[in-house]
């Protein structure tokens, strides 16, 4: 896995930038630059903690995921460690809202952390392509869990998520289509996007969860 010297991160003061310039060249988006303002940046501690949160994530609510997240925090006094996760039992996982899949998964990638088998912290200097080879071989670790990790742990520029269903329903309201696009056109249809499309991804969140608050 190739190292590359620097790598741009998005920062606040990125993310108001790129936010108007796609704004200049997607007119869909500048509706929803001008309705709704600027999106977050959404932003997410790298590690293990983060990365068990987004695979709670996984096909189901946000809101799920995050109550299930925040009993295991309670469970293991506030710090999700590998070593933690690894003392609690499958039946104490199960009763916090872990499938079993789930617990199958964050096991595996704990046990390979407490062995040295694996760490993030050089994920960092990698090119986006060789964290996502890098994550997938882990089993439970598919692209749109590497892709959130890029754009929201790595906050890499350019990113635009596999399978993400908020940010394919929402461009299809956006832009008047009659079913949600594959990734495959969805790829198509935002090159215009690059190289921002984590931005762009940002701004259909923020879309979607407005259009949702407002019922």
């Amino acid at each position: 896995m190739a190292k590359e010297a620097t790598i741009p991160m998005l920062t606040p003061a990125r993310l108001r930038f790129a936010s108007r310039w796609l704004a200049d060249q997607d007119a869909e988006l500048k509706r929803v630059l001008d309705e709704y303002g600027y999106p977050d940046l959404w932003n997410r501690v790298p590690g293990f903690s983060t990365t068990v949160h987004i695979i709670l994530e996984q096909q189901v609510s946000l809101a799920s995921a995050n109550a299930t997240f925040h009993r295991l925090e309670c469970k293991l006094e506030g710090s999700v460690t590998a070593a933690g996760l690894l003392n609690l039992t499958e039946e104490e996982l199960k009763s916090l809202g872990f499938t079993r899949q789930k617990i199958l998964y964050s096991r595996l990638l704990a046990e390979q952390i407490v062995s040295g088998d694996f760490s993030f912290e050089p994920l960092s200097h990698l090119s986006d392509e060789s964290v996502r080879e890098a994550l997938t071989k882990h089993k439970g670790i598919g692209n749109w869990t590497a892709d959130i990790y890029l754009s929201e742990c790595l906050l890499r520029c350019d990113i635009l998520p596999r399978g993400d269903i908020g940010v394919q329903e929402a461009f299809r309201v956006l832009k008047g289509l009659q079913q949600r696009p594959t990734h495959e056109e969805l790829e198509q249809m935002t090159k215009h996007w690059r190289p921002w499309r984590s931005v762009g991804t940002r701004m259909l969140w923020h879309y979607y969860l407005n259009r949702r608050k407002q019922g």
